[in-house]
């Protein structure tokens, strides 16, 4: 695992898109943590790596996580993408999925304050 990696990746699949301007990826979700996501890399891609792009996460009809993203790495058919912006509501649905996911208390505690630290 990478130095640099501070954020616990939770396994979890859920309807996700992937926007730029004009285009639109239906997505397969592989991984998310409080601080990004990784997905298959879609065919074709035409996104442009220097602009954001809006990842949508649909975690039930009524539950959306919405964060603005930058892409991070393009590797053996996987796209990584780190978090720029999210809202106050998709952080709490976020925050409330790790939790949910993780063995004890003081990870989420460490993952929150590494979040707040960057």
């Amino acid at each position: 695992m990478s130095e640099r990696r501070r954020f616990v990746r939770i396994e979890f699949h859920a309807k996700t898109e992937l926007t730029q301007g004009p285009f639109t990826w239906p997505v397969k979700l592989l991984d998310l943590s409080l601080k990004g996501l990784l997905i298959e890399k879609p065919e074709p891609w035409l996104g442009n790596p220097e602009e954001t792009f809006v990842a949508d996460i649909h975690l039930s009809n009524e539950v959306e996580v919405r964060m603005e993203v930058l892409l991070a790495h393009d590797d053996h058919g996987h796209l990584g993408f780190v978090c720029k912006h999210i809202d106050l509501d998709s952080i709490a649905h976020l925050r409330r999925l790790v939790e949910l996911n993780l063995p004890d208390n003081g990870e989420l505690e460490r993952e929150l304050a590494a979040l707040i630290q960057i």
